[in-house]
């Protein structure tokens, strides 16, 4: 099968549905998301993963598992978002024992799926159908348009320049962005305030 490869681009707070996350997976060559709505527990811990210099005092679930793959002698090879019912994602984590070439196939959440991944660096993986039935395209403008002085009232949407708002505004933009459903625009400034965090640490 022509499976399609997914990164990682970002976690944001839903504002649909309390307590829960939105995963955004990204097929890298049509820039098709797919948003993955995930618990809290299991977007904490796909962050971690993706943070390799931050070690909790003690394992996390994911972290235990893995290290449980490791010691036995397997290798995360990838996961495989493979279906999409009642909108929910069904995937599959593959793993492969280098020296006797035994292949393991494990069913698992899709969340669990992709914390797994991170922690193995594996690739995610997923089908034509489900990017058909669950992605989304959101294009941004590149060159912002001419506001009309009505327009010019409204807040706008196209941030090129954030180093005029304070980080309280860009987490009140962000849960906008998120409610919205705008998660292209969510990314930015995610990315705006995980950078000005890092420069106060």
């Amino acid at each position: 099968m022509d499976y399609k490869k997914l990164i990682i681009r970002g976690i944001s707070y839903s504002q649909t549905q309390s307590g829960a996350y939105a995963l955004l997976l990204e097929h890298e060559e049509t820039s098709v998301k797919l948003p993955v709505v995930i618990g809290n527990f299991e977007a904490q811990s796909i962050s971690l993963g993706l943070e390799k210099d931050i070690n909790p005092p003690r394992p996390l679930t994911h972290d235990l598992f893995a290290q449980f793959v490791k010691n036995t002698g397997y290798k995360m090879e990838s996961v495989i978002i493979y279906q999409i019912k009642d909108g929910v994602f069904f995937s599959n984590i593959n793993f492969k024992n280098p020296l006797s070439e035994e292949e393991l196939i494990l069913d698992a959440r899709t969340s669990d799926a992709v914390a797994m991944a991170v922690r193995f660096d594996a690739p995610i993986f997923t089908t034509s159908e489900v990017l058909n039935e669950a992605g989304i395209l959101l294009e941004l403008e590149e060159n912002p348009k001419t506001e009309t002085a009505e327009e010019a009232e409204q807040p706008s949407s196209d941030f090129n320049d954030l180093s005029g708002i304070s980080i309280e505004e860009l987490n009140q933009l962000l849960a906008e962005a998120v409610k919205e459903e705008d998660f292209d625009t969510a990314l930015r400034l995610q990315e705006e305030i995980k950078r000005r965090n890092k420069k106060i640490e």
